[in-house]
Formats: C-alpha cells, structure tokens, sequence
C-alpha cells in the first residue's frame, strides 16, 4: 500500500475549522482534543499537524479529523499539507495519540460532573434566552452526548450554537473532553451514540 491510497475528504466546517474525513480508522473508536501545540508532544499525528503553520487546534475521533487554523491562508493551501501529514503518519505506523496523553484524560464520573457544573452555571443561561437547553445525555470515556431542546430543536441555527457556543464554552472550561456529539437530530449521519444504544 502507497500513501496515494489513502483516500481523505475534506468538509471546511467555517473559515477556520475544517473536518477531514480519513478511508480507514486512525484512532480507532476513541477521540482526543489538542487545544494546543504543547499538548501534542509525543502524539505523533497531532505533532505533524502542529507543525503546520497556522494550526491551532487539532481533534482526532476514529476517522475523523477537526481543525481550526488562525492563519489567513485558505484550506485550500493549508488542507493538501494536513492531508499529507495525515498519509505521512498512516505510513509511520505510530500511535495518533500517546498513552500519556490518553491518561491525562479524568475518571468518567469526574468528567460529568464539570461538564453539568458548566452547562448549569454558563451555557443554559445563555441559551436560555433564545428558549432552549442543553442536556447531557452520557460521558463515554471522554465523549460527550448532548442534546438540545426548547427553542434550540429543529432550529436552524442550532449547529451554529452548538459549534461556537457550547463547544468552545465546553473546551475552554475542560480541554480533556474529546469528541462532542449532538444527539438532537439522530436521524442524520453517523452517530455512535444511537449506534451504540441500538435504535
């Protein structure tokens, strides 16, 4: 197998976060977030993308890849280079994130009670206002499955919430959780959560 095999799609999310989308697992069946480039010592994919200029954040869940840029290049220049990382660290046969990484990540139960404790005190009472709330739904190692009802539901901008609000609100409090998956509409996609529940 060359590293032309590797297929990889990418999905720009906004002008600063992009979701590239990998053929075959690269961190099978869990998820990491790096908020920043110190972080990624020692996980090997997180540091080649880190060491992409204008790389600032870096979330890897099973074959998925999200990440946010500060530069002002477009991912039209920048994506080709994740890309390559991407194939270059497939080839190298290392881990995507290192065991030390993955035991900086707290107990389960620790893990729920900061995230109700940030969801009670910031995020509901910003959402609020517009109607609506956010659930917690369950903590599965450090993933996330929230929901958003009230006047967030069916909402068009609902997604747009979700991104900036409570996950930015999420990740700035708790930088251990890893992926955050919404659960409203879950119907649509992939989603492990009703996967998993058997629905």
């Amino acid at each position: 197998m060359t590293q032309d095999d590797i297929r990889i799609t990418a999905d720009p999310i906004t002008d600063n976060s992009c979701r590239f989308t990998v053929d075959r697992p690269v961190y099978p069946d869990a998820s990491f977030y790096f908020g920043k480039k110190e972080k990624a010592e020692g996980s090997d994919l997180a540091s080649r993308l880190f060491a992409i200029e204008g790389v600032t954040s870096v979330l890897i869940s099973h074959d998925e890849l999200t990440v946010n840029k500060g530069a002002h290049d477009p991912w039209q220049v920048i994506g080709p280079k994740i890309g390559a990382a991407i194939r270059e660290h497939i080839a190298s046969g290392e881990p995507a994130v290192s065991d030390q990484a993955r035991q900086s990540i707290p107990p389960v139960d620790e893990l729920r009670s900061r995230v109700e404790a940030i969801l009670e005190s910031e995020i509901n009472p910003s959402v609020a206002s517009h109607g609506g709330e956010v659930h917690l739904l369950d903590v599965r190692e450090n993933n996330l499955f929230i929901q958003m009802g009230g006047g967030c539901q069916g909402c068009g901008q609902a997604k747009v919430t979700l991104k900036y609000g409570v996950e930015a609100a999420i990740r700035q409090a708790i930088p251990e959780v890893g992926a955050i998956m919404d659960v409203t509409d879950h119907a649509a996609g992939r989603n492990p959560y009703y996967a998993a529940q058997g629905h």
